[in-house]
Parts: structure tokens; sequence; C-alpha cells
């Protein structure tokens, strides 16, 4: 079975599952369409801000997109969340990120 069409029987079963649809927005970027994806993303930090795997992941789809300055608000919140999470390897990878992105711009 495709892993889309399984990923969403599977949320229709659990729509608050944020692992689930992360996994689909995954599946989206892999067959190409950021617009899916991207969607999904929102969707689940709207419902979930504090899902913090979803920041890093938007924040590159975004840049890919070069929607530059929302990138960039994206990698700024998750900072804040994974400071407060203190999530470590979290907060390391988006300042990463964040900090690339800066440096290109400017």
């Amino acid at each position: 079975m495709d892993r889309i069409v399984f990923l969403n029987q599977f949320i229709g079963e659990h729509p608050n599952d944020m692992f689930a649809l992360h996994a689909l927005a995954l599946e989206w970027i892999k067959k190409g369409n950021d617009l899916e994806a991207e969607s999904l993303f929102k969707e689940i930090l709207q419902r979930q801000p504090d899902y913090i795997g979803t920041y890093y992941h938007l924040g590159k789809l975004l840049e890919r997109a070069e929607k530059h300055n929302e990138a960039i608000g994206v990698y700024e919140i998750g900072i804040k969340e994974s400071e407060r999470q203190k999530d470590q390897h979290a907060l390391r990878e988006l300042r990463a990120a964040y900090n690339q992105l800066k440096d290109e711009m400017d």
C-alpha cells in the first residue's frame, strides 16, 4: 500500500496524531509536493506548537521555496520552543539553520 494512502487512512482514524501528520508531510516532500507538506507542517504547529521537530522541516521547506523571511520566523519560534523544552539537540539544529540562512541573506 502506498504510504500516503496508508497515512491518510491512519490519520482518518487518529486525527490528533501529530507524528502521523508529520510523517505524511515528509512523504509529500518525497513526492515533490511541497505545498501539501507546507500546509500540513503549518497545521501541526497551529494545533500543537510544542511539536518541535516540525520547525526545522518547515523552515527548510520555506528556504527551498525562497521564502527566507518566513523561514527565519519559523526558526526563531522553534528556537524559543526548544529553549523552553530544554531540547538541546533541536536547539542546535535550529540555531545552525537560522545562522546559515541569516549569513546567506546578508
